[in-house]
């Protein structure tokens, strides 16, 4: 069984901590069109909860999270 998420873009946004990695996150999100996924490797320890709640508050919707990797479907806003 395949259960790999597909993604469109990947960004790789490395060791960043909370309000650089939001910033990213947005850039990264913005010229996707909605429902896409954006791939993101993340590996500050703080990235663990702050990725999942920028999802929250922004809208998306977090697919899956492993490890470093997360993937983010874009929502409507």
């Amino acid at each position: 069984m395949n259960d790999s998420v597909q993604y469109d873009v990947a960004a790789d946004l490395g060791d960043m901590g909370c309000g650089d990695l939001v910033i990213a996150l947005a850039q990264a999100m913005q010229p996707l069109r909605v429902d896409q996924v954006l791939q993101v490797r993340a590996t500050d320890s703080g990235a663990r909860e702050d990725i999942p709640a920028w999802c929250n508050m922004r809208g998306h919707t977090l697919l899956r999270a492993e490890q470093e990797i997360y993937y983010i479907q874009k929502g409507e806003h």
